[in-house]
């Protein structure tokens, strides 16, 4: 990426305006990991959470918010000052052996997740009518030509249009008509004692959805084939912290859109179209129009995008050339990985009778499992001076940085409880 702020600076631009645009040029990466972790699991679990729980759990987000923020960050900053994506740094300093096996567990928790996406592109497509074998080939061929023959400039402008349209969330959340004075305090001055053991699978699902393996090393990878220079590390981070926000507001329209119709109604939610249809009686066409194109357009690109993460991870760990403005000569294994779990995933989907649900619940598990241990290789990389000079984090960043691995690792334990060990001893 060209030097954008001394670019800029050729140009009698008022210094406010100068600022505004290069913040401009900088906003991306931060903005799309967070926000395409808004996926069709994701929305599920958020619809769950609104028709079970109403607003009980909305102050969780606050921490969540947090959280993902700093975790970000510190991935971003790592990419930026480095140069490299992770999976390079931690083959660098951890080894091939390490980095070979923690690939291993990567790839099949995102074919897993790649897979859900597809599912979710099924469903969306089903509240309209649209059967899955026209819905998911015709996706499958979007997302695969627009890595294939888009650059970098014009993938991120796609994603960023996506981000848009989780607009339609925001907009549903309004037409219900919430009371607004008992969201503020359910969000702000909770009763945590209200909490019930019945309510702990939703809250373990709502912080496992929110921090994964693949945005780490996504939003590390984009950085550094952005070309994002140190001296905009302060716009770096202010796209983190908007993407973030953002996508917890989304986050919380849908549990408002959830709780102000289907809570207490005796309605089963099982999934993100479950929702969208039981909005219809409840709260009109246009509710559940809106909320169906809300999870199309997030199942599509995060169908995109996990792919896109897992290419970019599985080259840098093998040393091998990645990147979307590279052609197929230039970087084979990197489209071929895409294009195969582009492929395998969408064809599991299609048949007949096939148990995502099951598929879902191990790919969690295989993120549950792996996050905490990403994590440390993020904490330990970020403080070696070697890779990272001056901008090693501080005791105060990595002291809040283990007490939330702690909680990664206490809350995706409960995760693998509820959700592969509970079921088996049922």
């Amino acid at each position: 990426m060209t030097d954008v702020k001394d670019k800029i600076e050729k140009y009698n631009i008022p210094p406010y305006f100068k600022k505004v645009l290069i913040l401009l040029t900088i906003v991306g990466p931060g903005l799309i990991t967070a926000n395409i972790d808004n996926d069709a699991g994701g929305i599920a679990t958020y619809s769950l959470a609104g028709a079970q729980t109403g607003f009980r759990l909305l102050w969780t987000l606050i921490p969540i918010t947090i959280a993902l923020i700093m975790v970000q960050e510190m991935s971003a900053r790592m990419g930026i000052v480095s140069g490299k994506g992770l999976a390079d740094l931690i083959r660098e300093k951890f080894g091939l052996k390490v980095t070979f096996y923690t690939l291993i567990f990567l790839i099949f928790a995102d074919l897993g997740n790649t897979m859900a996406e597809f599912a979710g592109i099924a469903s969306a497509g089903e509240i309209f009518g649209i059967s899955k074998y026209i819905s998911v080939p015709i996706s499958s061929l979007f997302v695969w030509l627009l890595i294939l023959k888009g650059d970098y400039k014009i993938v991120e402008r796609v994603f960023l249009v996506g981000c848009t349209v989780y607009l339609s969330y925001i907009i549903s959340g309004f037409m219900m008509k919430p009371d607004w004075l008992a969201i503020a305090k359910a969000t702000f001055l909770p009763d945590v004692t209200a909490i019930s053991m019945k309510d702990m699978p939703i809250l373990v699902g709502l912080v496992g959805t929110s921090i994964t393996p693949w945005m780490q090393f996504y939003i590390q990878s984009a950085v550094v084939e952005k070309g994002i220079k140190v001296k905009h590390l302060f716009e770096s981070k202010i796209d983190i912290i908007v993407g973030c926000t953002f996508m917890v507001t989304v986050t919380m329209f849908i549990i408002i859109c959830c709780a102000v119709n289907l809570h207490g109604a005796g309605l089963v939610i099982n999934d993100a179209k479950d929702a969208a249809l039981a909005l219809r009686p409840l709260a009109g066409d246009f509710s559940t129009i809106l909320f169906g194109i809300g999870l199309l357009n997030a199942s599509i690109f995060a169908a995109a995008l996990l792919p896109l993460a897992a290419s970019y991870y599985v080259c840098e760990g093998l040393g091998w050339e990645s990147g979307v403005d590279k052609s197929f000569e230039e970087a084979p294994h990197f489209f071929t990985i895409f294009t195969s779990l582009i492929i395998i995933a969408a064809v599991i989907v299609l048949i007949p009778n096939i148990n995502l649900f099951k598929i879902l619940i191990w790919s969690q598990v295989a993120n549950g499992v792996l996050i905490p241990i990403i994590l440390l290789y993020i904490l330990n990389l970020c403080n070696d001076p070697d890779i990272m000079g001056e901008y090693t984090n501080t005791k105060m960043y990595n002291f809040i940085s283990y007490g939330i691995i702690l909680l990664m690792v206490l809350i995706n334990g409960a995760l693998i409880y509820f959700e592969a060990i509970r079921p088996l001893l049922e």
